[in-house]
């Protein structure tokens, strides 16, 4: 049987969507999880990703990049999303 207190941490990534131009191959977004919120741009096309501002930026950093990149055609402007982080902030 599993100990329920042994389980991992895990934290709610809320993304919002603000601006996605499949032209210029960006999305741009805000990113919140625990206490933290940031802005994102993800040029998918040039594979960078830019998260601001800096406090925090390591703990959301690769999962919002692994987040984007498996769901990047799904994701529209003014769209709502999660993802599950296995830490706690």
């Amino acid at each position: 049987m599993l100990d329920v207190s042994t389980r991992s941490p895990r934290t709610v990534a809320n993304v919002r969507v603000t601006r996605c131009s499949w032209s210029e191959g960006t999305i741009v977004g805000e990113v919140s999880a625990g206490q933290f919120n940031w802005r994102f741009r993800w040029n998918f096309s040039g594979d960078t990703l830019t998260v601001e501002p800096s406090l925090g930026r390591a703990l959301i950093k690769d999962p919002l990049g692994r987040f984007l990149e498996a769901n990047d055609y799904q994701l529209e402007s003014g769209g709502d999303y999660s993802f599950t982080i296995r830490a706690k902030f």
